[in-house]
């Protein structure tokens, strides 16, 4: 029986084809996600937030997510928000517009650091879920367990989380394939 030995590189380029690094700080977007940078210094790397980056900054959120935090951002990919109704997202980026889009961008935002252990812990706390309240001030339901967590908005929508626990030097992020709004 022969064994084939990979390169380094190949080994790399097949992690990273999977979209995970087995050790080290996890890919998100084709970028690592360092956990000692801020959430920003992360995100602005992701090909998979270039969305939610141009929202950011119109919302003016770059200081506060840049902040000390802590901070756990459900992180909705491009397709999320492709996923939105035709022209809401150019909508939402317009400046008369900001307010209702800090009050969408907020609600992805809990004030305090919580992985997908601690989420595990509310939900067994709250009796198989766990509600939230976000920085927007309406909460969100989460339910599951481990790595298969659901997220349910206040209007009923639900998102799954697709990559958990992205910790940031300033919070963690929980990357979600959908938008989710608020009342």
């Amino acid at each position: 029986m022969k064994i084939k030995l990979l390169s380094a590189a190949a080994i790399v380029a097949l992690a990273v084809a999977g979209g995970a690094i087995a050790a080290g700080d996890p890919m998100v977007g084709g970028a690592p996600m360092y956990a000692n940078k801020n959430i920003i210094q992360n995100a602005v790397n992701s090909k998979d937030h270039t969305t939610l980056v141009a929202a950011v900054k119109a919302g003016g959120l770059v200081d506060t997510l840049q902040g000390a935090g802590p901070f756990t951002v459900f992180a909705p990919t491009n397709a999320a928000f492709a996923a939105l109704p035709l022209g809401t997202v150019d909508t939402l980026l317009k400046p008369e517009n900001k307010d209702a889009l800090d009050k969408i961008l907020t609600y992805h935002v809990i004030p305090r650091r919580l992985d997908s252990r601690m989420l595990d812990q509310q939900i067994t706390m709250g009796g198989g879920k766990a509600v939230l309240k976000t920085v927007q001030g309406e909460p969100l339901t989460i339910q599951g367990s481990g790595k298969n967590l659901m997220v349910t908005d206040e209007k009923g929508g639900t998102a799954h989380i697709t990559i958990a626990d992205v910790y940031q030097s300033n919070g963690v992020i929980q990357v979600v394939d959908k938008v989710l709004l608020p009342n």
